[in-house]
């Protein structure tokens, strides 16, 4: 509490008191101003617009995720074939054999004018496998993949070299007859017919193959 002693020190009061009443207004006017402003300009703002319309959302687009690729199944299947292919050493092919002045073989249902074509070479050998110094077991697994691989990539035309036995022992060609029931028990196989001179003669076999599916 402030002490008046004298008319002095009331007139100073008096005027502190003033002082103080009128920044109090000045502060209040100051305010009362700020926010007119803040009105109006919100109200020119809005009338400048115009009528506001809220954004649509853009149309967002489903994607599925990606489909894992295709098993391939038959190449399964295929493998599993070839693993469970067994070329029997016991096949008789003798009976199936047409031994005229050169050996050859077709599949029941083939005509003799394949084989003829076959032995002229109107078919061009296309690949080739060569079977010598390898093991009875090592030449048939050898045999079972040429063909299945030849057959595969749409080979037609293949020969096949035995040899002709004159190194084993007693000259007989015991890889000559096997690769013969080998071939005739392929399914690939549609005929086979010894070689001509130039392609190796008794030593080897030109074979046919059927078409890739």
């Amino acid at each position: 509490m402030v002490t008046v002693k004298s008319l002095a020190d009331l007139k100073q009061v008096k005027k502190a008191i003033e002082m103080q009443a009128k920044l109090e207004a000045e502060r209040k006017a100051e305010a009362a101003k700020r926010a007119r402003q803040t009105t109006a300009d919100k109200d020119l703002f809005q009338q400048a617009a115009g009528k506001v319309q809220p954004l649509q959302q853009p149309a967002k687009a489903q994607l599925k995720s990606a489909k894992p690729p295709p098993l391939p199944l038959q190449h399964q299947l295929d493998e599993q074939a070839a693993l469970q292919e067994t070329l029997s050493d016991e096949f008789d092919i003798s009976t199936l054999l047409e031994t005229d002045e050169h050996l050859s073989y077709r599949r029941p249902g083939i005509g003799t004018d394949v084989t003829r074509k076959l032995r002229r070479g109107d078919w061009a050998i296309q690949r080739q496998l060569d079977l010598h110094g390898l093991r009875t077991e090592d030449a048939r697994e050898a045999l079972g993949q040429f063909i299945r691989e030849a057959h595969q990539q749409g080979i037609r035309c293949v020969r096949v070299v035995h040899g002709k036995g004159l190194g084993s022992p007693g000259k007989t060609p015991v890889l000559k007859g096997r690769v013969q029931s080998w071939l005739a028990q392929k399914k690939e196989v549609l005929a086979f017919v010894q070689a001509r001179p130039a392609e190796g003669g008794a030593g080897a076999v030109v074979v046919l193959l059927q078409p890739s599916p």
